[in-house]
């Protein structure tokens, strides 16, 4: 049985008094749900406010970018062995905020996604179609290579510290949510091509999650489908009655 997890992305939001605050509230309201992983993703500057506040509760954290190197002159990137030092135990990589905003192509998330699997970090992996995709009628194309590319080289037994979030680019942030129906689909083909590129068993066991404007009021409708495994939420995960309302929803 795949476990749902439900991973809030603060992006560019909270300060570490706030981000302290937030999960004091959070850890009450979730505390003893256990059908699900709950994983909070944020800002580099509140991570280990963020992990100490969440010692002792059921809340993971998590960071939204690693650097590919282990070190040097890259200003402004961080190394994941400092996110793991720092208390990140998670780590979102090709967020398409990340792709259309800072440049970021499918071989650099690709060599991220490789150096946090070698520090122990767990990756959170985005991937999903633009709109013009969408409306030429090739998602499919445009899903199934992200999936290879993104995945290029690393091992079957890697998948394990693996999710992967399909976040339909024209549904983040917009207020567009894939139909329940939709999102199923494009999962099942991320899915398809894990099990083409090693094996049905690893297809079967990856968690693969929607991303993509999921709020305390479609989520249950969308964790319903087979092939989703769970939410990458935005605006919702700033609220803890919502985050905490979607989490009920996969438990």
């Amino acid at each position: 049985m795949r476990r749902y997890v439900i991973a809030g992305n603060w992006k560019m939001n909270k300060t570490p008094a706030a981000t302290r605050a937030f999960i004091g509230e959070l850890a009450p309201m979730v505390a003893g749900k256990d059908g699900c992983d709950i994983v909070l993703c944020v800002p580099f500057v509140d991570i280990a406010v963020a992990a100490e506040a969440a010692k002792g509760t059921n809340i993971k954290i998590g960071a939204q970018n690693v650097h590919f190197k282990e070190s040097g002159a890259y200003t402004g990137e961080v190394a994941a062995d400092m996110l793991l030092e720092a208390g990140a135990e998670y780590v979102i990589v090709g967020h398409s905020e990340r792709r259309q905003y800072f440049g970021e192509t499918d071989e650099t998330v690709n060599l991220r996604t490789k150096a946090a699997l070698a520090a122990g970090l767990k990756i959170i992996l985005c991937l999903g179609e633009l709109l013009e995709a969408r409306q030429a009628g090739i998602t499919e194309e445009i899903v199934s290579m992200q999936t290879k590319l993104d995945l290029a080289g690393i091992p079957e037994e890697d998948l394990q510290n693996i999710i992967i979030a399909y976040e339909p680019v024209w549904a983040i942030g917009t207020g567009l949510t894939a139909t329940p129906e939709q999102a199923d689909e494009a999962c099942g083909i991320i899915r398809s091509v894990v099990a083409g590129l090693y094996s049905q068993a690893a297809a079967d066991a990856i968690t693969i999650q929607y991303g993509g404007s999921m709020n305390e009021k479609n989520a249950a409708e969308l964790l319903a489908k087979e092939n989703v495994d769970g939410g990458l939420i935005g605006g919702a995960s700033l609220v803890a009655e919502k985050f905490t309302a979607i989490a009920l929803a996969a438990n």
